[in-house]
């Protein structure tokens, strides 16, 4: 079985390639460092958000509305512990 390359992937790779395209540019052309880093970190900012609010990391809206029991909640993630059933 080979690895394919999925969404997430691809925007991962892209955010780190337009961090590192406006280092380039703000060091090989005459816009500032500071300048090329802050554009190319709002192209970061807008994949990101792309990412995670119109192409969210979920496979049906139906999964966002299902309640999870506090006892199928693993314990590492609990912040409460659950006391003695009355």
């Amino acid at each position: 079985m080979g690895y394919t390359l999925h969404y997430y992937d691809l925007v991962l790779s892209a955010i780190g390639a337009s961090l590192v395209l406006g280092a380039l540019i703000g060091y090989a052309t005459a816009v500032s460092f500071l300048a090329a880093i802050v554009g190319f970190g709002g192209v970061a900012i807008a994949l990101i958000t792309h990412a995670l609010f119109i192409n969210g990391p979920v496979d049906d809206t139906e999964d966002l509305t299902e309640e999870v029991a506090l006892e199928e909640v693993p314990q590492v993630l609990s912040p409460m512990e659950t006391g003695p059933e009355t």
